[in-house]
């Protein structure tokens, strides 16, 4: 192969028989599929739908793009992609900081492991090398004493540590990685799968070296397009003027609170009022703030390092205070100390779990609690003490958090609720109710990976964050709005640059910064039709995995219980009428690919 950008270099790795294969990338799959989600989704795909997520035979891959670790802007992100256990979908979750460019720069594109070791191994990676070496040490550490372990043993410098916690260890199925900057690829349960190989750890060392775009003349007016996007005071990403980057991800909590599109209680109220202000970005950045760390090669500075003083949770420092996890571990448990939310995430980073995932299955046994579905036990809403209790619990699937490590659909399947599972496909929903945003019903039930804002945010849209601007109450063109931000995503996504970069970028500067790196002619049109080909084989996957007619669904409690809060009183979520204007933009039969658009798309 002889496009730009490509290391051409793919670990393959039998954790079985403790042996390394290395491979060239197929250039046909690389023109197609691009690299990071969807190059990694096509290894997904050719390995089989009907694999036992947790078994030997699932693949495990941790994929970059072709522009990871490259100088151009929001380029630090990893993929890491296999067949989730949680919702037996193809699943792909991404994490930021220097994981994916450390990667990149020790000479790989990507890892993929199969198998599984007969003891605890960890992969350690240096100058274009894999090794397995042995773990035992390590295993049953959290993720914080697991970092600063190898840290001691390989130096801070130049190296990234990519870990599960307990809870992959105990395969709790939405256990996730996270490396030393407690960046988390945290949704599908990829650290299940880790736990269930016996994989602990992926150690990389290398020193920065930016790969060479093919065509640098072309590079440098593309590069810089895409950052003056990203710069411009008039987008959200705006460095320290930028709502993005002066109150994080967690900018939106006030916003959507008061516009009757936060759920709280477990959905059952799309508002938490007065509370909400207690938990949002304003008030973190004035009470408990100390830094704000960035990734690689990213202006933005999104996270936010908080520390807290005072009270049961004083001395601890972390990072970072995400809005969906503060709204799972907030306002959807009618949580509203931001210090406890705090202490929160931190422990699902150490423990290895999905911070957004936990909220949701202890608001469904609060709920539970509260109609009195569990005999007098459980868990009450804003329980804080209980709340961090019942992490440990999970964790290491002790009493009832063996129960909930299982997941939102089994816990209320065990107490006879199935109603108050608030999940697509078995995943949690993030932090948007589509009783107030519409475009995200739309979103979440067509998602492929189940529930999620990541495969197309349209409140992008919806909020305003972007000058294409459309009612969130109108569901009225939100199925074809959302064709477009799946498409584009899946796009970005394999590129692989930040999510957050679709605030500034476009299709237009996508293309051409692929286009001047590769060393290909490409077009924003091209754009769309690759983010397209990677949605349909995804979607195919999971039509061939059993996820076909009929999976595409909310929950009852939005289409049948309308918004009691202002800003979306009286509101329900149109469903039925959205789904049929996106199976006619998508050209699928019920949720359902065709033959005829998969050799449309020239998927195979």
């Amino acid at each position: 192969m002889k496009l730009g950008g490509y290391a051409n270099r793919i670990a393959h790795v039998n954790l079985t028989k403790g042996k390394v294969k290395y491979k060239k990338i197929k250039k046909k799959w690389a023109l197609k599929y691009i690299g990071a989600r969807g190059l990694g989704v096509r290894y997904v795909f050719k390995n089989g739908p009907k694999v036992d997520p947790l078994s030997p035979d699932n693949i495990l891959c941790f994929m970059n793009g072709p522009l990871t670790g490259t100088a151009a802007n929001m380029s630090g992100r990893m993929a890491i992609v296999t067949k989730s256990p949680l919702t037996g979908t193809v699943t792909d979750s991404h994490h930021g900081g220097w994981s994916a460019a450390r990667l990149r720069w020790a000479g790989f594109d990507g890892l993929i492991f199969k198998g599984k070791a007969e003891g605890p191994v960890y992969a350690y990676i240096e100058d274009g090398k894999l090794e397995l070496r042995d773990a035992s040490d390590v295993w049953g550490m959290g993720v914080h004493d697991t970092v600063k372990h190898f840290q001691g043993k390989y130096g801070e410098k130049d190296l990234t540590v990519m870990a599960i916690g307990p809870a992959g260890e105990n395969q709790v199925k939405f256990a996730c990685w996270v490396n030393e900057d407690d960046r988390a690829s945290g949704r599908g349960g990829t650290g299940c799968v880790g736990g269930s190989k016996n994989l602990k750890a992926v150690v990389v060392k290398a020193k920065k070296k930016f790969p060479k775009p093919a065509n640098k003349e072309a590079w440098k007016p593309a590069q810089q397009r895409a950052l003056a996007t990203i710069m411009d005071e008039a987008n959200v990403t705006s460095p320290r003027k930028g709502g993005l980057s002066v109150y994080g991800t967690n900018v939106l909590m006030n916003v959507t609170n008061q516009m009757g599109a936060l759920p709280a209680y477990n959905c059952r109220v799309t508002s938490f009022v007065e509370k909400g202000e207690l938990i949002s970005g304003e008030w973190v950045n004035e009470n408990i703030l100390v830094g704000n760390p960035t990734c690689h090669a990213c202006p933005v500075a999104c996270k936010k390092e908080v520390k807290i003083e005072d009270g049961p949770f004083a001395g601890l420092q972390m990072e970072s205070f995400e809005y969906e996890p503060a709204w799972s571990l907030g306002a959807n448990c009618g949580n509203d100390d931001a210090r406890a939310i705090a202490k929160l995430i931190d422990v699902a980073n150490d423990y290895g779990f999905d911070a957004i995932e936990i909220g949701g299955v202890m608001s469904i046994l609060m709920e539970a609690t509260d109609a009195g579905y569990t005999n007098g036990s459980g868990l009450d809403f804003g329980d804080v003490m209980g709340m961090v209790d019942m992490a440990k619990k999970v964790a290491y699937r002790e009493g009832v958090g063996d129960l909930l490590a299982d997941g939102a659909n089994a816990v209320a399947a065990k107490f006879g609720c199935s109603e108050l599972a608030m999940t697509v496909k078995g995943q949690g929903f993030p932090a948007y109710d589509p009783r107030g945003l519409k475009g995200m019903g739309i979103a979440y039930a067509t998602s492929n990976r189940g529930a999620c804002h990541l495969r197309a945010y349209t409140p992008a849209s919806e909020l305003g964050l972007i000058p294409l601007k459309t009612d969130p109450l109108e569901w009225k063109g939100k199925g074809e709005l959302t064709k477009i931000f799946q498409d584009l995503s899946a796009f970005s996504d394999s590129l692989d640059l930040c999510k957050f970069s679709q605030f500034a970028e476009g299709a237009d500067e996508y293309a051409a910064q692929y286009a001047a790196f590769i060393g290909v002619e490409f077009t924003a049109d091209d754009v769309m039709e690759a983010g397209e080909r990677i949605y349909n084989l995804e979607r195919h996957y999971n039509n061939l995995a059993g996820h076909a007619e009929g999976s595409d669904y909310l929950p009852a409690r939005f289409l049948n219980e309308p918004s009691t809060m202002p800003g979306s009183e009286g509101h329900i979520c149109e469903l039925p009428e959205m789904l049929e204007e996106y199976y006619a933009a998508r050209g699928w039969v019920n949720g359902v690919v065709p033959q005829s658009k998969l050799e449309e798309l020239g998927v195979f």
